[in-house]
Protein backbone atom coordinates (compact mmCIF):
# COMPACT_ATOMS: atom_id res chain seq x y z
CA UNK A 1 0.00 0.00 0.00
CA UNK A 2 1.30 3.51 -0.87
CA UNK A 3 1.97 5.98 1.49
CA UNK A 4 -0.92 8.35 0.67
CA UNK A 5 -3.21 5.36 0.62
CA UNK A 6 -1.93 4.81 4.54
CA UNK A 7 -2.82 7.79 5.18
CA UNK A 8 -5.91 8.00 3.28
CA UNK A 9 -7.30 4.98 5.55
CA UNK A 10 -5.59 5.56 8.90
CA UNK A 11 -4.82 9.11 9.70
CA UNK A 12 -7.51 11.04 10.32
CA UNK A 13 -8.25 14.10 7.60
CA UNK A 14 -8.01 17.42 9.52
CA UNK A 15 -5.25 18.50 7.07
CA UNK A 16 -5.04 19.59 3.38
CA UNK A 17 -2.34 17.43 2.63
CA UNK A 18 -0.22 17.86 -0.61
CA UNK A 19 1.01 14.63 -1.75
CA UNK A 20 4.42 15.18 -1.27
CA UNK A 21 6.97 13.31 0.37
CA UNK A 22 9.96 14.67 2.56
CA UNK A 23 13.22 12.37 2.59
CA UNK A 24 15.76 15.13 4.15
CA UNK A 25 16.73 18.42 4.27
CA UNK A 26 19.59 20.67 4.50
CA UNK A 27 19.46 24.36 5.78
CA UNK A 28 16.34 25.74 4.24
CA UNK A 29 16.02 22.73 1.22
CA UNK A 30 13.59 19.92 1.34
CA UNK A 31 14.06 17.04 -1.06
CA UNK A 32 11.24 14.87 -1.99
CA UNK A 33 11.36 11.20 -2.45
CA UNK A 34 11.49 11.79 -6.91
CA UNK A 35 14.66 13.43 -5.53
CA UNK A 36 12.75 17.32 -6.28
CA UNK A 37 14.71 19.76 -4.07
CA UNK A 38 12.27 22.30 -2.88
CA UNK A 39 13.01 25.90 -1.00
CA UNK A 40 11.30 26.02 2.60
CA UNK A 41 10.21 29.43 3.22
CA UNK A 42 7.80 27.75 6.12
CA UNK A 43 10.27 25.98 8.38
CA UNK A 44 7.42 23.63 9.56
CA UNK A 45 5.34 26.61 10.17
CA UNK A 46 7.91 28.37 11.85
CA UNK A 47 9.50 24.98 13.82
CA UNK A 48 12.21 24.89 12.02
CA UNK A 49 14.48 27.78 13.11
CA UNK A 50 18.26 26.49 12.23
CA UNK A 51 17.14 24.62 9.44
CA UNK A 52 16.96 21.34 8.40
CA UNK A 53 19.44 18.89 9.11
CA UNK A 54 22.18 21.51 11.53
CA UNK A 55 24.68 19.31 12.69
CA UNK A 56 25.10 20.70 15.93
CA UNK A 57 21.14 19.80 16.68
CA UNK A 58 21.30 16.67 15.10
CA UNK A 59 24.52 15.40 17.56
CA UNK A 60 22.95 16.76 20.60
CA UNK A 61 19.50 15.03 20.11
CA UNK A 62 21.27 11.98 19.46
CA UNK A 63 23.93 12.29 22.53
CA UNK A 64 21.08 12.50 24.85
CA UNK A 65 19.00 10.14 23.23
CA UNK A 66 21.91 7.51 23.90
CA UNK A 67 21.67 8.46 27.90
CA UNK A 68 18.07 9.46 28.77
CA UNK A 69 15.50 10.75 26.76
CA UNK A 70 12.70 11.01 30.01
CA UNK A 71 12.06 10.43 33.54
CA UNK A 72 8.95 12.78 34.65
CA UNK A 73 8.98 15.82 36.11
CA UNK A 74 8.83 14.57 39.69
CA UNK A 75 12.69 14.57 39.61
CA UNK A 76 15.33 17.10 39.07
CA UNK A 77 15.83 17.59 34.60
CA UNK A 78 19.88 19.39 34.22
CA UNK A 79 18.93 20.56 31.03
CA UNK A 80 15.75 21.46 31.87
CA UNK A 81 17.12 23.88 34.73
CA UNK A 82 19.47 24.92 32.45
CA UNK A 83 17.17 25.95 29.54
CA UNK A 84 14.74 28.17 32.36
CA UNK A 85 17.89 29.76 33.16
CA UNK A 86 19.26 30.72 29.63
CA UNK A 87 15.54 31.97 28.88
CA UNK A 88 15.49 34.26 31.76
CA UNK A 89 18.50 35.34 31.10
CA UNK A 90 18.25 36.15 27.64
CA UNK A 91 14.88 37.56 27.92
CA UNK A 92 15.80 39.79 30.80
CA UNK A 93 12.59 39.15 32.64
CA UNK A 94 12.77 38.27 36.40
CA UNK A 95 10.75 34.74 36.02
CA UNK A 96 10.50 31.50 36.30
CA UNK A 97 9.79 28.96 33.65
CA UNK A 98 7.01 26.01 32.94
CA UNK A 99 7.69 23.49 30.40
CA UNK A 100 4.73 21.56 28.12
CA UNK A 101 4.96 20.34 24.77
CA UNK A 102 3.38 22.47 22.22
CA UNK A 103 2.09 26.61 21.69
CA UNK A 104 -1.66 25.89 22.99
CA UNK A 105 -0.19 23.76 26.40
CA UNK A 106 1.76 26.91 27.23
CA UNK A 107 -1.52 29.47 26.19
CA UNK A 108 -3.51 27.29 28.46
CA UNK A 109 -0.75 27.41 31.34
CA UNK A 110 -0.63 31.27 30.91
CA UNK A 111 -4.33 31.34 31.47
CA UNK A 112 -4.19 29.05 34.61
CA UNK A 113 -1.92 31.34 35.90
CA UNK A 114 -3.92 34.35 35.22
CA UNK A 115 -7.32 33.32 36.79
CA UNK A 116 -5.01 32.08 39.55
CA UNK A 117 -3.86 35.55 40.00
CA UNK A 118 -6.99 36.70 39.92
CA UNK A 119 -8.41 34.81 42.61
CA UNK A 120 -5.93 36.38 44.94
CA UNK A 121 -7.40 39.73 45.81
CA UNK A 122 -10.72 38.55 47.15
CA UNK A 123 -14.33 39.42 45.64
CA UNK A 124 -15.25 40.74 42.73
CA UNK A 125 -13.56 37.13 41.26
CA UNK A 126 -11.50 38.30 38.30
CA UNK A 127 -10.91 35.65 35.77
CA UNK A 128 -11.56 37.73 32.10
CA UNK A 129 -9.25 37.28 29.27
CA UNK A 130 -9.59 40.23 26.72
CA UNK A 131 -7.88 39.20 23.36
CA UNK A 132 -7.86 40.83 19.72
CA UNK A 133 -9.99 39.87 16.80
CA UNK A 134 -8.23 37.81 14.19
CA UNK A 135 -5.68 36.51 16.77
CA UNK A 136 -5.19 32.55 17.05
CA UNK A 137 -3.78 30.99 20.35
CA UNK A 138 -4.70 27.50 20.10
CA UNK A 139 -6.73 24.44 19.25
CA UNK A 140 -7.43 23.09 22.72
CA UNK A 141 -10.89 23.99 23.99
CA UNK A 142 -9.53 26.98 25.39
CA UNK A 143 -6.99 28.18 23.90
CA UNK A 144 -9.79 27.87 20.72
CA UNK A 145 -11.70 30.47 22.75
CA UNK A 146 -8.93 32.50 23.44
CA UNK A 147 -8.88 32.74 19.41
CA UNK A 148 -10.38 35.93 18.12
CA UNK A 149 -11.34 34.12 15.09
CA UNK A 150 -15.07 33.47 15.73
CA UNK A 151 -15.72 31.35 12.97
CA UNK A 152 -13.10 29.13 14.23
CA UNK A 153 -15.73 28.22 17.58
CA UNK A 154 -18.10 26.06 15.06
CA UNK A 155 -19.38 22.75 16.30
CA UNK A 156 -16.87 22.49 19.57
CA UNK A 157 -19.12 24.06 22.60
CA UNK A 158 -19.68 24.60 25.28
CA UNK A 159 -16.94 26.71 25.46
CA UNK A 160 -15.70 27.88 28.87
CA UNK A 161 -16.80 31.68 29.82
CA UNK A 162 -14.83 34.89 30.23
CA UNK A 163 -13.10 35.58 27.01
CA UNK A 164 -13.51 39.03 25.29
CA UNK A 165 -12.51 39.90 21.99
CA UNK A 166 -11.69 43.64 20.94
CA UNK A 167 -11.79 44.88 17.58
CA UNK A 168 -8.08 46.39 17.88
CA UNK A 169 -5.75 47.18 20.06
CA UNK A 170 -7.26 50.46 20.65
CA UNK A 171 -10.69 49.27 21.93
CA UNK A 172 -9.14 46.94 24.97
CA UNK A 173 -8.97 49.46 27.23
CA UNK A 174 -12.73 50.65 27.07
CA UNK A 175 -13.60 46.44 26.87
CA UNK A 176 -11.66 46.46 30.70
CA UNK A 177 -14.19 45.86 34.06
CA UNK A 178 -14.02 44.90 37.57
CA UNK A 179 -13.53 40.74 36.38
CA UNK A 180 -11.27 41.33 33.68
CA UNK A 181 -7.85 39.79 34.76
CA UNK A 182 -5.39 39.48 31.70
CA UNK A 183 -5.04 40.74 28.36
CA UNK A 184 -3.41 38.25 25.72
CA UNK A 185 -2.13 39.34 22.70
CA UNK A 186 0.69 38.31 19.89
CA UNK A 187 2.52 41.34 18.86
CA UNK A 188 2.46 39.85 15.61
CA UNK A 189 -0.68 38.47 14.31
CA UNK A 190 0.11 35.12 12.78
CA UNK A 191 -2.82 33.43 11.87
CA UNK A 192 -4.26 36.75 11.72
CA UNK A 193 -2.16 38.03 8.76
CA UNK A 194 1.32 38.57 9.60
CA UNK A 195 -0.12 42.26 11.24
CA UNK A 196 2.46 43.60 13.77
CA UNK A 197 1.07 45.80 16.32
CA UNK A 198 1.28 49.35 16.39
CA UNK A 199 4.64 49.86 19.14
CA UNK A 200 3.24 53.03 20.71
CA UNK A 201 -0.34 51.54 21.21
CA UNK A 202 1.40 48.61 22.35
CA UNK A 203 3.36 50.44 25.32
CA UNK A 204 0.43 52.24 26.05
CA UNK A 205 -1.76 49.54 26.76
CA UNK A 206 1.32 47.92 29.06
CA UNK A 207 1.20 50.96 31.27
CA UNK A 208 -2.58 50.84 31.34
CA UNK A 209 -2.93 46.88 32.29
CA UNK A 210 0.22 47.81 34.76
CA UNK A 211 -1.65 50.82 36.36
CA UNK A 212 -4.78 49.20 36.52
CA UNK A 213 -3.07 45.29 38.40
CA UNK A 214 -4.11 43.39 34.84
CA UNK A 215 -1.97 40.72 33.66
CA UNK A 216 -0.38 41.24 30.32
CA UNK A 217 -0.03 37.85 28.52
CA UNK A 218 2.23 37.64 25.17
CA UNK A 219 1.88 35.04 23.13
CA UNK A 220 5.29 34.56 21.39
CA UNK A 221 4.65 31.22 20.27
CA UNK A 222 5.58 32.58 16.60
CA UNK A 223 7.32 35.49 16.85
CA UNK A 224 9.84 34.11 19.54
CA UNK A 225 13.12 32.68 19.56
CA UNK A 226 14.51 35.31 17.59
CA UNK A 227 12.34 35.44 14.71
CA UNK A 228 11.51 38.91 14.50
CA UNK A 229 15.29 39.76 15.47
CA UNK A 230 15.68 39.68 18.89
CA UNK A 231 14.78 36.52 21.51
CA UNK A 232 11.53 37.81 22.39
CA UNK A 233 9.76 40.46 20.27
CA UNK A 234 8.52 42.04 23.34
CA UNK A 235 11.47 43.40 23.65
CA UNK A 236 11.30 44.90 20.48
CA UNK A 237 8.29 46.93 21.26
CA UNK A 238 9.76 47.74 24.38
CA UNK A 239 7.67 46.06 27.21
CA UNK A 240 8.07 44.05 29.86
CA UNK A 241 5.16 40.92 30.12
CA UNK A 242 3.65 39.83 33.14
CA UNK A 243 3.57 35.99 31.55
CA UNK A 244 5.25 35.26 27.54
CA UNK A 245 4.63 32.05 26.25
CA UNK A 246 6.91 30.12 23.92
CA UNK A 247 6.68 27.03 22.00
CA UNK A 248 7.20 26.18 17.33
CA UNK A 249 11.08 27.13 17.08
CA UNK A 250 12.31 26.76 20.42
CA UNK A 251 13.48 22.95 19.81
CA UNK A 252 14.02 23.32 16.08
CA UNK A 253 11.46 20.64 15.40
CA UNK A 254 11.57 18.47 19.07
CA UNK A 255 8.09 19.48 20.45
CA UNK A 256 8.31 22.07 23.26
CA UNK A 257 6.40 24.87 24.75
CA UNK A 258 7.26 27.35 27.38
CA UNK A 259 6.00 29.81 30.07
CA UNK A 260 7.95 32.83 31.36
CA UNK A 261 6.18 34.44 34.37
CA UNK A 262 7.30 37.31 36.67
CA UNK A 263 4.63 35.82 39.01
CA UNK A 264 7.68 33.59 40.12
CA UNK A 265 5.52 31.38 43.07
CA UNK A 266 2.22 32.17 41.68
CA UNK A 267 1.55 27.71 41.00
CA UNK A 268 2.06 25.59 43.60
CA UNK A 269 3.03 21.87 43.22
CA UNK A 270 -0.69 20.15 42.15
CA UNK A 271 -1.95 23.46 40.40
CA UNK A 272 0.04 22.75 36.83
CA UNK A 273 1.77 19.69 35.26
CA UNK A 274 3.15 17.89 32.51
CA UNK A 275 3.70 14.59 31.83
CA UNK A 276 6.14 15.65 28.67
CA UNK A 277 7.04 18.77 29.17
CA UNK A 278 10.66 19.77 29.29
CA UNK A 279 12.36 16.58 29.49
CA UNK A 280 16.03 15.76 29.09
CA UNK A 281 15.36 15.55 25.19
CA UNK A 282 13.54 18.68 24.16
CA UNK A 283 15.04 20.30 26.92
CA UNK A 284 18.45 19.67 25.49
CA UNK A 285 17.50 20.12 21.84
CA UNK A 286 16.05 23.58 22.85
CA UNK A 287 19.79 24.38 24.60
CA UNK A 288 21.50 23.49 21.61
CA UNK A 289 19.19 25.98 19.70
CA UNK A 290 18.97 29.13 21.34
CA UNK A 291 23.37 28.40 21.76
CA UNK A 292 22.91 28.79 18.00
CA UNK A 293 20.82 31.58 17.40
CA UNK A 294 22.52 33.70 20.01
CA UNK A 295 25.46 33.45 18.44
CA UNK A 296 24.16 33.76 15.31
CA UNK A 297 22.29 37.00 16.61
CA UNK A 298 25.65 38.52 18.30
CA UNK A 299 27.47 38.07 15.42
CA UNK A 300 25.06 40.40 13.28
CA UNK A 301 24.19 37.61 10.62
CA UNK A 302 20.38 37.66 12.22
CA UNK A 303 20.11 41.39 11.36
CA UNK A 304 21.41 41.13 7.65
CA UNK A 305 19.85 37.92 7.02
CA UNK A 306 16.37 40.07 7.89
CA UNK A 307 17.59 43.42 6.16
CA UNK A 308 18.45 41.05 3.02
CA UNK A 309 14.91 39.06 3.34
CA UNK A 310 12.65 41.80 4.16
CA UNK A 311 14.35 44.27 0.76
CA UNK A 312 13.84 41.13 -1.70
CA UNK A 313 10.23 40.81 0.23
CA UNK A 314 9.18 44.90 -0.15
CA UNK A 315 11.01 44.62 -3.90
CA UNK A 316 8.79 41.61 -4.90
CA UNK A 317 5.70 43.17 -4.05
CA UNK A 318 6.14 46.21 -5.93
CA UNK A 319 7.65 44.87 -8.93
CA UNK A 320 4.07 42.49 -9.08
CA UNK A 321 1.89 45.06 -7.99
CA UNK A 322 -1.07 43.18 -9.76
CA UNK A 323 -1.04 40.64 -7.58
CA UNK A 324 -0.16 42.31 -4.32
CA UNK A 325 -1.37 45.37 -2.82
CA UNK A 326 1.64 45.49 -0.26
CA UNK A 327 3.99 44.10 2.32
CA UNK A 328 4.19 43.05 5.77
CA UNK A 329 6.02 41.57 8.97
CA UNK A 330 8.57 42.45 11.41
CA UNK A 331 11.55 40.21 10.87
CA UNK A 332 11.85 36.78 9.13
CA UNK A 333 8.15 36.89 9.79
CA UNK A 334 6.86 38.72 6.11
CA UNK A 335 3.74 38.28 4.08
CA UNK A 336 2.89 39.35 0.23
CA UNK A 337 -0.76 41.11 0.52
CA UNK A 338 -2.80 39.73 -2.31
CA UNK A 339 -5.33 41.73 -4.09
CA UNK A 340 -8.37 38.72 -3.54
CA UNK A 341 -8.53 34.97 -1.89
CA UNK A 342 -7.94 33.78 -5.64
CA UNK A 343 -5.13 35.65 -6.32
CA UNK A 344 -3.19 34.25 -3.05
CA UNK A 345 -4.49 30.53 -3.62
CA UNK A 346 -3.48 30.80 -6.82
CA UNK A 347 0.32 32.45 -5.62
CA UNK A 348 1.15 29.33 -3.06
CA UNK A 349 0.03 26.55 -5.94
CA UNK A 350 2.39 27.86 -8.17
CA UNK A 351 5.08 28.50 -5.87
CA UNK A 352 4.69 24.78 -5.05
CA UNK A 353 4.24 23.73 -8.48
CA UNK A 354 7.57 25.63 -9.01
CA UNK A 355 9.38 24.09 -6.26
CA UNK A 356 8.78 26.61 -3.25
CA UNK A 357 7.08 26.25 0.29
CA UNK A 358 4.96 28.93 1.22
CA UNK A 359 2.07 29.40 3.42
CA UNK A 360 -1.99 30.89 4.00
CA UNK A 361 -2.61 33.01 6.20
CA UNK A 362 -5.84 35.08 6.86
CA UNK A 363 -6.82 38.00 5.39
CA UNK A 364 -5.36 37.54 2.30
CA UNK A 365 -1.52 36.75 3.06
CA UNK A 366 1.18 34.72 1.46
CA UNK A 367 3.24 34.13 4.40
CA UNK A 368 6.75 33.58 4.82
CA UNK A 369 8.74 31.87 7.63
CA UNK A 370 12.33 31.02 6.38
CA UNK A 371 14.53 28.99 8.73
CA UNK A 372 16.23 31.92 11.31
CA UNK A 373 19.46 30.64 9.71
CA UNK A 374 18.49 30.86 6.14
CA UNK A 375 21.43 31.71 3.53
CA UNK A 376 21.03 34.60 0.74
CA UNK A 377 21.98 31.88 -1.73
CA UNK A 378 18.74 30.09 -0.44
CA UNK A 379 16.34 33.40 -0.27
CA UNK A 380 17.94 34.17 -3.62
CA UNK A 381 16.81 30.79 -5.05
CA UNK A 382 13.29 31.20 -3.03
CA UNK A 383 12.65 34.69 -4.54
CA UNK A 384 13.91 33.29 -8.05
CA UNK A 385 10.84 30.44 -7.73
CA UNK A 386 8.55 32.57 -6.62
CA UNK A 387 8.91 35.29 -9.48
CA UNK A 388 8.88 32.23 -11.77
CA UNK A 389 5.48 31.04 -10.20
CA UNK A 390 3.67 34.78 -10.77
CA UNK A 391 5.36 35.49 -14.25
CA UNK A 392 3.10 32.18 -15.01
CA UNK A 393 -0.17 33.49 -13.86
Amino acid sequence: MSLAALDQNYVMHTYARRNLEFIKGQGAILTERSGREYIDFTSGIGVVSVGHGHPALSEAIATQASTLIHTSNLYLIEPQAQLARELVHLSGLDARCFFANSGAEANEGAIKIARRYGEEGGLPKRYKVITLAHSFHGRTITALKATGQTQMHNYFGPYPDGFVYAENIDAIEGLIDDHTVAVMVELVQGEGGVTPLDREAVQKLAAVLRRRDILLIVDEVQTGIYRTGELLASGLYGITPDIVTLAKGLAGGVPIGAILTTHKSILSPGDHGSTFGGNFLSSKAAMTVLAILKEYHESGALAEAITYFKDKSEAFARRFDTLFEGETGLGLMRALIARDETIQQAVIDAAHEAGLLILKSGRRRVRMLPPVTISRAEIDEGFKRLESACLSL
